[in-house]
């Protein structure tokens, strides 16, 4: 049986209301490309992947520009990370096998290395385990009420932060979504859903320059990363 191929998602459908910027954060420039079009270009980078598809919201003049890439497919995502993600498998599923690897990726995560994405592909392919990108949390952890007053201390052992690429089998992630959303499940991201559903999950280091855009200030730290990288 020839081996798994790897395919990447990429759920785009969100407003980035925390932003106040205006327009979606995902096309926020930085670095001279559009948040969104760093992503896209870390997955299409990885000599294995054979097709990224793009979730975005019904209308998204601004998301046409992906579609020069010839391995990207633009589809109509939904009101949530996860049905965006649903609708992006269930395209993909028309030309890959269930048992093919997707790599889920945040639109609004730019400084993705090739070091760090193709670590957590020779991890999952080699275990047949999927995982995701993570830190372990370093800082103290509080537990505040709704007056911003400390009500506990959190022990941070064996607690890591999520990242993203998240790395599972089409076929198993399609099924754990759809069940997981059916049962009413809030499913903040793929490993929880695959962790609902009974799948085992590992963790594969990240770093931490490999950050999420919330709010404007991640933009400079973006920008910071990826002008030195690209003279390193």
């Amino acid at each position: 049986m020839s081996e798994s191929r790897c395919w990447g998602v990429i759920p785009a459908a969100g407003s980035g209301s925390r932003m106040a910027a205006g327009l979606p954060k995902q096309y926020l420039e930085v670095a001279g490309k559009p948040l969104i079009r760093h992503a896209l270009e870390a997955l299409l980078q990885l000599p294995d992947i054979a097709g990224v598809c793009v979730a975005v919201q019904a209308g998204d003049h601004r998301a046409r520009a992906l579609a020069s890439e010839p391995r990207a497919r633009l589809i109509h995502g939904g009101a949530t990370r996860a049905d965006s993600v649903l609708a992006a498998l269930g395209a993909l599923a028309e030309q890959a096998a269930p048992q093919d690897w997707v790599l889920v990726h945040d639109a609004a995560r730019p400084c993705l290395s090739q070091d760090d994405l193709q670590g957590l592909v020779e991890r999952v392919r080699s275990t047949a385990t999927g995982a995701l990108l993570a830190l372990p949390v370093v800082d103290t952890l509080k537990r505040v009420d709704a007056r911003g007053r400390v009500q506990a201390t959190v022990p941070r052992a064996d607690l890591w932060r999520a990242q993203t690429p998240q790395m599972f089998r089409l076929g198993e992630l399609k099924l754990a979504l759809e069940r997981a959303l059916a049962a009413g499940v809030e499913v903040t991201d793929e490993a929880s859903a695959m962790e609902w559903a009974g799948h085992p999950v590992q963790v594969v280091a990240g770093n931490p320059r490999n950050i999420k855009v919330t709010v404007p200030a991640d933009l400079a730290l973006a920008r910071l990363y990826l002008t030195e990288a690209a003279t390193a």
